[in-house]
């Protein structure tokens, strides 16, 4: 017979046990808690000029107070750049942390290899759970993500249709079915990343990339911003009116971008190839009786304001991303970060686009929050490039960064901490060949900038275009930081040149991008330094 004793043993133990495991699943559930959730969200074409928190010419006329929050309550980046201002090449550059060279999307025309490990798996390998939603623009089925929901190719502005996981999986990803949802795009990629959010098992941290269209061409707002700027001026940038003697001349052969647009809106022009950007809207503005200036100043003020009214929309989905987590107690464990994939012109130069090296193109916005991790207020102005953002995100969840990552982490910089011998400089190659904007690379510090226009179709699938001369520029970014005073000739710059050259030649080995099977591109670099 059992004594009354082992029998209160054995209930006792069972408690202990008890306590025991579920005390375990407690830790476990606290640790993950304690990795961070990540909210990077990402536009198509938005220009730090058209966010106020840069304090651009723009802030006085349009403002973005949800997107400034994250500056207001975590850190703004003066100078982020692209390493190829264009979608395709920059997104791959974001995900993979490499250069275009190293990860094989040089142009618009390249796929990214869905065998490639990315972001997306490396956070599935801490535990997270990822998805993508929004503009994906990659060529291939989404890798890496729990979950994603993109837009084909561009998509559209009105009633977007999706191609969607587990979505006809049977056939090849360009030939499979979309779903159509009804509304703004805009709209309908923050309708759908919250649901995401609602929806999720919360038995892990998550990654959510929200990936917006806007305000990528054809600038159409929602029919609420319509009247938003009636009556109102935008201010005009200095450089509107550019004496473009001072440029390399096979830079400046075709008629800039701006006038072509007015003349395409105006209905004077038809369009006959990719070049005209024959997706551009027509009849939308009377240009009858003006002057070539006036034409100019009509069309600049029609594309900022339509251009502005589509940045309404993607700032008051900030707004609701940042309601939703305090509403939802994750505000204070989530990263949430603000990017655009590379910078835009907005009437500098008399351009629109990017492509060039010129600033406005080259730099993007990036602003970040994270709750007790990142001082309020904080304003780097470190030298940051895309390919760095996908190490500062492992590093921000304790995860090793993979040795092909070309990028560093800057997320020491983030908290303040103290960092010896960060990059002095950052590197840019533009690779698709074009008549109206030649291939070129070049070197950006934080004084000047150094660009050379090599105008060869080189290992790309680009456009088949004319070599055009090889060509230099340089930029005094100090005495001259809206770049309208090409340097390069002036025999005072001699030894900046030779230092600046000698660092391109140095920074290109470091990353690989050396032009093997091209040696004349080389031989005209090293040649006079």
């Amino acid at each position: 017979m059992e004594s009354p004793f082992f029998k209160f043993y054995i209930l006792f133990a069972l408690v202990v046990f008890q306590w025991s495991c579920t005390s375990v699943k407690k830790e476990v559930k606290t640790a993950i808690e304690k990795k961070p959730n990540i909210i990077f969200i990402m536009s198509d074409d938005h220009a730090t000029n058209a966010i106020s928190a840069y304090g651009s010419r723009l802030a006085s006329v349009s403002q973005t107070p949800n997107i400034d929050r994250l500056a207001k309550e975590g850190a703004i980046l003066n100078n982020c750049f692209t390493s190829n201002s264009i979608c395709t090449p920059s997104r791959a550059s974001i995900l993979t942390g490499e250069y275009s060279h190293n990860n094989g999307v040089k142009t618009l025309n390249d796929d990214l290899d869905p065998n490639k490990k990315h972001l997306a798996h490396y956070f599935q390998e801490a535990g997270y759970h990822t998805a993508v939603i929004g503009k994906w623009h990659l060529h291939t089925e989404p890798q890496g993500f729990d979950h994603w929901q993109v837009l084909p190719r561009q998509g559209l502005y009105f009633n977007p249709e999706f191609k969607l996981k587990g979505l006809d999986e049977k056939r090849h990803y360009n030939q499979r079915e979309k779903k159509k949802y009804e509304g703004y795009v805009t709209d309908v990629i923050t309708d759908l990343s919250l649901d995401w959010m609602k929806n999720r098992n919360d038995d892990k941290p998550f990654m959510l990339m929200m990936h917006h269209k806007a305000p990528h061409a054809l600038w159409e707002y929602h029919p609420k911003y319509e009247h938003l700027f009636d009556g109102q001026i935008i201010p005009e940038p200095e450089s509107l009116f550019e004496d473009k003697s001072h440029r390399a001349q096979e830079t400046v052969k075709k008629e800039n971008t701006l006038v072509r647009l007015g003349q395409r809106m105006s209905g004077q022009i038809k369009i006959s190839s990719v070049h005209d950007y024959k997706e551009w809207p027509t009849g939308k503005l009377d240009v009858e009786g003006l002057s070539k200036e006036d034409i100019i100043k009509a069309t600049y003020q029609k594309y900022l304001k339509d251009y502005l009214r589509v940045i309404a929309s993607v700032d008051e989905s900030i707004g609701r991303v940042l309601e939703y987590l305090d509403k939802n107690g994750l505000a204070e464990n989530t990263i949430v970060i603000y990017t655009s994939d590379q910078g835009m012109f907005l009437g500098e130069h008399q351009y629109l686009d990017k492509r060039w090296i010129f600033e406005e193109s080259l730099r993007m916005p990036f602003l970040v929050r994270w709750p007790g991790k990142i001082t309020p207020n904080n304003k780097v102005d470190e030298l940051v490039s895309n390919v760095d953002f996908a190490p500062t995100l492992l590093d921000a969840i304790n995860q090793k960064i993979p040795e092909n990552m070309q990028g560093s982490s800057f997320l020491p910089i983030l908290k303040d901490e103290k960092v010896e011998h960060w990059q002095a400089s950052i590197y840019y190659r533009y690779w698709m060949h074009r008549d109206m904007t030649p291939a070129h690379f070049g070197i950006r510090t934080n004084d000047y900038k150094l660009i050379f226009y090599y105008g060869m179709n080189l290992d790309t699938n680009s456009y088949n275009h004319a070599n055009s001369q090889p060509t230099w520029e340089l930029y005094d970014l100090k005495k001259d930081p809206l770049e309208m005073n090409n340097v390069y000739g002036d025999k005072t710059y001699a030894s900046v040149i030779s230092d600046l050259k000698k660092q391109m030649l140095k920074k290109r080995e470091a990353i690989g991008d050396v032009d093997s099977k091209f040696p004349e591109v080389t031989e005209e670099l090293i040649k006079d330094y």
